[in-house]
């Protein structure tokens, strides 16, 4: 089952995709969670529909990526609005 990510944490660097170092998110059915983006990295290329997130009201996939220097990172997939939604989420408490 897809979980959705609705908070992040992240570093204030540069770099936008070396900010996001954890994930997280909470609804009405599931416990808050937290997990660092290495976590979420694995679990996405085990299943590429592990992770969402809504962006205008509507869901959008949580997505592997690589920089040009080769690093991986998650973003959420191209929905013509915004390079990286995640980027946007409030932090996690």
């Amino acid at each position: 089952m897809a979980k959705q990510i609705t908070c992040i944490t992240k570093f204030d660097r540069p770099n936008p995709h070396e900010r996001i170092t954890h994930v997280g998110g909470k609804t009405t059915a599931t416990p808050p969670w937290k997990i660092t983006t290495e976590q979420a990295i694995a679990d996405i290329k085990r299943d590429p529909q592990s992770y969402f997130s809504h962006v205008n009201q509507k869901s959008v996939w949580v997505v592997v990526a690589v920089s040009a220097h080769g690093n991986e990172y998650i973003k959420t997939q191209d929905d013509d609005e915004r390079q990286n939604n995640l980027l946007s989420l409030p932090p996690c408490l």
